[in-house]
């Protein structure tokens, strides 16, 4: 990325933009087009609404995190109706956000439009992996609900901080809009966002009549056809997205998600052997991209990121919006490697014991079991 800006409107700029243009739909299994902004993964949100709906469309948003209540404000805010539906129940562990600890249910989501016989909710808004809780939810399954429902509704997925970490098919799972962005799996800083549409959601964009410019898909999907942009385009970090691009596929996707699989399970490893909680309650949706702790009561998860940020340099995730204090995150994700997590472990260790907390075991050792393992056990070949 510190290579020289080359000019935007010449012939090597071209090159560079069909070889990304190209490269990001392997990685979203797609061969329809993605869109690439010069934005963080907010303004993919945003363009994924502008795009295909119009003013007062009702939208039908599902809340597992901070993240998918973000979502939804903004939509409320372009002047959409909106409707959040999520899992209820008790949970002492996390009073007041019990949905927080879970991936999607799609039933409830079948069950709800089910009683939309007018098809009035236009669209369904969902999470893949919610990065302020560690849940990945099964995103086939909710097109399965939404086809069990017969409802026309277009299918928006943020897969933000899922892409390039797990398994994600635009295609196959008949997704309309997929939103994502830079700064997780793909390895690079914030400033580059996507929405790769499907055919579905072309076609609704020329009806959409919520005003867009900056965003607006048709300019930029006819200016991509030779590589270009209808401005001014985010060339270096297109350099590093290029970079990107190249060590995902020359690694494979197949062994990108089974070292990411890996990485989770050792911290889930570590955590169980401190004796405490993960923020997910659901294995079947336990995260491979990050893994949030959940703190015992009356230890507050900022002071104990704080002592371990001043004591040992470690920066850990907080948590956000209605866990904000009481759990903080551990990312496994990226350009990472198993020493690297060890010794955040070992911070997270230290730092527990410093704040005076009571740990049943040594969680470092259970992730060693883990990542000494013979790769080739571990993944089932001799």
């Amino acid at each position: 990325m510190s290579l020289p800006t080359i000019d935007h409107r010449g012939p090597e700029f071209g090159a560079l933009g069909l070889k990304v243009l190209s490269g990001i739909k392997q990685i979203f299994k797609t061969r329809q087009p993605v869109v690439i902004y010069p934005a963080s993964g907010t303004g993919a949100w945003e363009a994924a609404l502008l795009n295909t709906l119009s003013p007062q469309d009702h939208v039908l948003m599902y809340e597992t995190g901070h993240f998918a209540s973000l979502w939804q404000k903004l939509a409320a805010r372009l002047g959409l109706s909106t409707e959040s539906l999520a899992w209820s129940g008790d949970d002492a562990e996390m009073p007041g956000a019990p949905s927080w600890r879970r991936g999607i249910q799609p039933d409830l989501i079948e069950a709800r439009l089910a009683k939309d016989p007018e098809h009035r909710i236009k669209a369904v808004c969902v999470v893949h992996n919610e990065t302020s809780t560690g849940a990945t939810s099964d995103i086939l399954a909710v097109r399965r609900a939404i086809d069990a429902a017969k409802h026309p509704a277009l299918l928006m997925v943020d897969s933000i901080s899922g892409l390039a970490c797990v398994d994600y098919r635009h295609d196959e799972w008949a997704v309309d809009v997929t939103i994502s962005g830079s700064q997780k799996g793909l390895m690079l800083p914030p400033g580059v966002s996507f929405n790769a549409v499907s055919s579905r959601a072309i076609e609704a964009s020329k009806t959409a009549k919520l005003p867009r410019s900056y965003f607006a898909w048709d300019e930029i999907i006819e200016m991509n056809r030779a590589g270009y942009w209808p401005y001014t385009p985010n060339t270096n970090l297109l350099y590093g997205l290029s970079e990107a691009l190249d060590m995902l596929l020359e690694e494979g996707l197949e062994s990108v998600f089974r070292r990411h699989a890996r990485w989770a399970r050792g911290v889930r490893a570590a955590v169980a052997a401190w004796g405490l909680p993960i923020q997910c309650v659901e294995p079947a949706a336990y995260s491979q991209v990050l893994t949030g702790v959940i703190t015992p009561i009356g230890v507050d998860a900022d002071a104990l990121r704080k002592l371990i940020y001043e004591r040992f340099d470690l920066s850990l995730g907080t948590g956000l919006g209605k866990a904000k204090g009481r759990m903080f995150r551990i990312g496994h994700l990226g350009d990472s490697n198993d020493l690297t997590l060890l010794a955040t472990l070992a911070g997270c260790e230290m730092g527990m014991k410093l704040a005076g907390m009571k740990l049943t075991a040594s969680g470092v050792e259970a992730a060693m079991d883990v990542f000494g393992e013979d790769p080739r056990r571990a993944s089932g070949k001799e």
